[in-house]
């Protein structure tokens, strides 16, 4: 394991600049909004301010205000954060991101769990916080072997809170992937992971009935209908040809901030306007994460390998790691808690009065808060390490 601290080179950042300002738009129906997709007076404010205004060093000393390592696990190169609490007693607890976010996303999550005193916490209600890019995002190794799907980086994920850091027992949280990879790592390890939180509905039961008795089921089977209908055509080129959309991507600044803006605007409580949600510096930050480090493509093989490879619970299978799901109202898709009780050993669920997709980035105390409170309530402490 070794320290990271993050420094672009200077003629990287020339390059990407030449790149924005070379940019050849393309046309858009008049008055079309968001509607064919990313808008193109939106973006084009983006990058003029990307341009011109966004300051890549101040938010490289951002960064570098966190912990930063990088540790070979199974010989793959894993960045991660890690943030020790700054209270006595700790719980180790391991935050998991997604697809089109970073780690980045935790960035205002992190102080709130880590500093007592800064966030008007309980000295002894403090997390010692590990922060990982998923094995090709970020900052982290390219796989450049097929099959690193969700249950392969539980695995590593495992071995960098036990192994690398000597963390016996853990809690967990994610959303998105994140919550997949979490989902399995309480699954496979439920004698190391003390609970898992969540904020996304990761795994269903195939014993559970799906029929919709009910109006809650009606409206969960509804609105992944109108997801699947309307929102889901960037899945299906991931995870079946995620390579040749690479190309695009990896090669113009532009076409990825237009590719991850949309689903900050689409997947976020923002009422159709991201910068309700989101600052400019945010969202470009998380996009010069993928660009930096050419990672695009690698990110997006995840949804090819978990198509080919996929972890699915059996009949008689469920998740026995004691866990909690917060409900963000704007949420892709939320299944009813009684199926959730299916696939999980479900103690804890949370309706939230608002917020969506990127939790943390959004409502940050609030998922804050419920976390405590859940890890709370299990007794969970540092003598369980």
């Amino acid at each position: 394991m070794q320290r990271l601290r993050i420094s672009v080179p200077d003629q990287v950042l020339e390059d990407l600049k030449q790149r924005l300002v070379r940019t050849r738009w393309p046309g858009e129906v008049r008055a079309s909004g968001w509607d064919y997709g990313t808008n193109l007076g939106y973006l084009k404010e983006l990058v003029e301010y990307w341009i011109g205004r966004y300051d890549w060093r101040a938010q490289e000393r951002e960064l570098n205000r966190f912990d930063h390592y990088k540790a070979e696990v199974d010989g793959l190169g894993i960045h991660f954060i890690h943030q020790r609490a700054i209270g006595e007693n700790p719980r180790p607890l391991m935050l998991i991101h997604g697809w089109p976010g970073s780690f980045y996303e935790f960035h205002q999550l992190i102080p709130l769990l880590t500093d007592p005193m800064g966030n008007s916490t309980e000295a002894t209600d403090t997390f010692s916080v590990v922060v990982p890019s998923l094995p090709g995002y970020g900052f982290s190794d390219d796989p450049k072997v097929p099959g690193m799907n969700i249950s392969r980086i539980a695995e590593i994920f495992h071995k960098l809170m036990t192994q690398v850091l000597g963390y016996r027992r853990y809690g967990v949280q994610g959303g998105d992937w994140g919550a997949f990879v979490a989902s399995q790592m309480g699954f496979a390890y439920p004698g190391n992971v003390i609970g898992v939180h969540l904020n996304c509905v990761a795994l269903q039961s195939p014993d559970t009935d799906k029929s919709p008795h009910n109006e809650e089921a009606r409206q969960a089977l509804a609105q992944l209908q109108r997801h699947y209908a309307n929102e889901a055509g960037y899945a299906e080129i991931q995870r079946t040809k995620p390579q040749t959309l690479a190309y695009a991507l990896n090669d113009s600044p532009a076409g990825l901030a237009a590719w991850i803006v949309e689903k900050f605007r689409t997947w976020s409580d923002c009422d159709g306007n991201p910068e309700r949600r989101f600052t400019k510096d945010q969202l470009l930050t998380n996009i010069m994460i993928y660009w930096l480090n050419a990672a695009i493509g690698s990110s997006m093989r995840l949804y090819y390998e978990e198509l080919n490879h996929p972890f699915r619970l059996r009949s008689g299978e469920r998740v026995e790691a004691p866990t909690a799901v917060a409900v963000f109202p704007k949420e892709i898709a939320t299944p009813p808690r009684s199926w959730a009780a299916q696939a999980y050993n479900l103690k804890r669920w949370t309706v939230m009065p608002r917020g969506g997709h990127f939790a943390a980035m959004e409502e940050p105390q609030l998922l804050a808060d419920d976390i405590r409170a859940f890890y709370r309530d299990l007794g969970f402490a540092s003598k369980d390490r």
